[in-house]
């Protein structure tokens, strides 16, 4: 895990690039990469690489970066894990490529020598790269299919800039900071900025699953070589539903094999532990998987002591099941109120969410720990969430009167004259009629923190009206659900994991756990697993949830797991909040408003206040 950068003077009126910008965007991302730092710049000084190394496969400085090929035509500056790395290099070696390391980055380059742009469909890892093919003169850009490793770029006067952090980009000093009202506003409205927005007019994500060239004509069109949608369409096409032993055998061989893949390191692999399904079972596997020695660490609150929200007796229970060494670590009020602006200056662009892996990252970077297992992506694979049961309820209750013509806005207009706070109920209740007949305004309802029409009270309307004529909720949403699955459990699955986990859970998972010079890996959040597990079908009705996953350790997790009621992965920031939150004026509906607007309200409006944060 890395962070990486770089700028691409591409048009011929655009000066060389400047060598201190590249250095001190690079090294704003040193908590991503504590080992070891390096810049390759070309000879004509247009072109260059930086990067910031967490070294975890080949600790060697065979393994530096940024990588030049043995015959030199190709650079590499890469963040992220191939987890397939040593099958790729064996085919590689076999067409005659040889080998200076034992770093997956070096494969990156002969890959591409060998496959070109096609190289993404051999990989298997969560990754954001850069490849400079110097004869061909062409940057070729990458990140992964459910987008766990960020990447970002900005273009302007013919020179091209990128990087593994918005603010990394910001703290280079040639970048403007004007606020994008869409990226602003996609915020209120989801939680998280949906990508490819930021928060910044200038600065774009490159999108999960997509690849872009850049040459001397200039960036091309962000290229998708994966969907999600795509994935579970394709399965229904052609693959009937399994039920039974035939599907629980079948869900461990996969579940099992990812985690295999993911305890792929040079250095010890640790795990989060809760008292849910995800962690535990992933857990027991890694122990079907070999690993003899884990160290495992949960976050605990004396504020949720003797509550049902106290998770770290069962994460004892399950610690002691497995043979783990395990950590409890007590978080505090006083903690969470000393390191909050450390968190703002290491959330990359604003999100709801967050608090809690930095918390656990924190734990385990004190343990000693390089790279930690995470359960993110079970609820999302394996349909954890009630909006799995929710959402085709509300679609088939609500599809008839939202297919009336002006009813939804009628009854949305009723209910906010009425205001819906008075009867402690969410605004969100105004749009039922207006939104919850399509799948994507029910998951919008379920998912989204504030509705359009309640912007113009907290913002500049100006900025609403701007940001609302680029940024439509709903058109977000059905864009990733293109092309539609057939069924429901697939709709939900998808929205789930290409807008919650990908913009926000992936990406906060990201900054926080970065900023702790650590490593997550997710073996339940992987491209391969989820076309085994699509292939399967949706689970029978009456199946527990995710009970193909709590099956899947040979050394069965205890009852109290899997009967216990989801709680989530829960911080009391409701009741440490500075201000009034803190002062207990939290609305009825949840903590999750104030914080989004006391975290907007807080965000850098320059380059200069990035580095003073920094």
């Amino acid at each position: 895990m890395c962070g990486i950068n770089g700028i691409f003077a591409y048009h011929s009126a655009a000066k060389p690039i400047d060598q201190a910008e590249l250095v001190r965007t690079r090294d704003h991302m040193a908590a991503r990469g504590p080992d070891g730092k390096g810049v390759w710049v070309a000879d004509d000084g247009r072109f260059g690489f930086g990067h910031r190394r967490l070294s975890i496969i080949d600790l060697s400085e065979a393994g530096a970066q940024p990588m030049v090929s043995a015959d030199g035509r190709l650079v590499v500056t890469f963040n992220g894990e191939i987890y397939n790395y040593r099958d790729l290099r064996q085919e590689l070696e076999r067409k005659g490529h040889a080998f200076r390391s034992n770093s997956d980055t070096e494969v990156l380059l002969y890959l591409y020598a060998d496959k070109g742009e096609a190289m993404v469909h051999e990989l298997r890892g969560m990754f954001a790269f850069a490849i400079w093919d110097t004869e061909r003169g062409v940057l070729f850009m990458a990140r992964d299919p459910y987008g766990i490793k960020p990447l970002y770029y900005a273009e302007g006067f013919g020179t091209l800039r990128f990087a593994s952090q918005v603010k990394a980009l910001l703290a280079g000093g040639a970048i403007d900071g004007a606020r994008d009202p869409a990226g602003l506003v996609g915020f209120h409205l989801f939680g998280s900025v949906p990508e490819p927005l930021t928060l910044y007019r200038q600065i774009k994500a490159l999108p999960a699953g997509h690849t872009m060239n850049v040459d001397a004509t200039g960036p091309g069109r962000p290229r998708c070589y994966h969907r999600v949608a795509q994935v579970y369409a394709r399965a229904e096409a052609s693959s009937p539903s399994a039920r039974g032993p035939a599907r629980l055998a079948a869900a461990r061989e996969a579940l099992l094999e990812s985690v295999r893949r993911h305890l792929v390191a040079d250095v010890p692999v640790g795990a989060f532990l809760s008292a849910g399904i995800d962690s535990g079972a992933l857990v027991g596997l890694m122990r079907d998987a070999g690993q003899s020695s884990i160290e495992t660490v949960t976050l605990a609150f004396k504020e949720f002591e003797s509550c049902p929200d106290d998770e770290a007796p069962i994460a004892a229970m399950v610690a002691r099941a497995y043979g783990t060494g395990h950590t409890t670590r007590v978080v505090t009020k006083d903690e969470f109120q000393a390191d909050l602006p450390l968190i703002l200056a290491a959330m990359d662009q604003p999100s709801i969410d967050g608090v809690n892996t930095w918390f656990v990252s924190k734990a385990a970077h004190e343990l000693g720990l390089k790279v930690a297992i995470s359960g993110l992506g079970g609820d999302e694979l394996l349909g954890g969430y009630p909006a799995f049961r929710d959402i085709p309820k509300w679609v088939g209750w609500l599809k008839a009167p939202a297919s009336l013509p002006g009813l939804g806005t009628l009854v949305r207009r009723i209910m906010m004259a009425i205001d819906p706070a008075r009867l402690k109920l969410s605004p969100k209740t105004a749009g039922l009629v207006e939104y919850g007949g399509s799948y994507a305004g029910a998951w919008y309802l379920r998912r989204g923190l504030f509705m359009p029409w309640e912007l113009s009270s907290m913002l500049d309307p100006d900025v609403v009206r701007e940001g609302l004529a680029q940024l439509d909720p709903l058109a977000v949403v059905g864009a990733a659900l293109e092309p539609m699955p057939r069924e429901g459990f697939a709709r939900v699955a998808t929205m789930e994991a290409s807008l919650y986990m990908r913009n926000q859970l992936l990406r906060d998972t990201d900054w926080a756990s970065m900023a702790h010079s650590l490593e997550i890996r997710t073996p339940l959040v992987d491209a391969t697993l989820l076309e085994q597990i699509a292939a399967l079908g949706a689970p029978a009705p009456a199946t527990p949830a995710k009970q193909e996953l709590a099956l899947a350790p040979s050394i069965p997790l205890p009852s109290v797991v899997t009967q216990r009621k989801k709680t989530g992965f829960g911080v009391p920031v409701a009741s440490w909040m500075p201000g009034a939150v803190a002062n207990g004026h939290v609305p009825p509906y949840g903590y999750a408003r104030q914080w989004a607007r006391w975290v907007a309200a807080h965000q850098p409006t320059s380059a200069a206040a990035i580095r003073l944060a920094a």
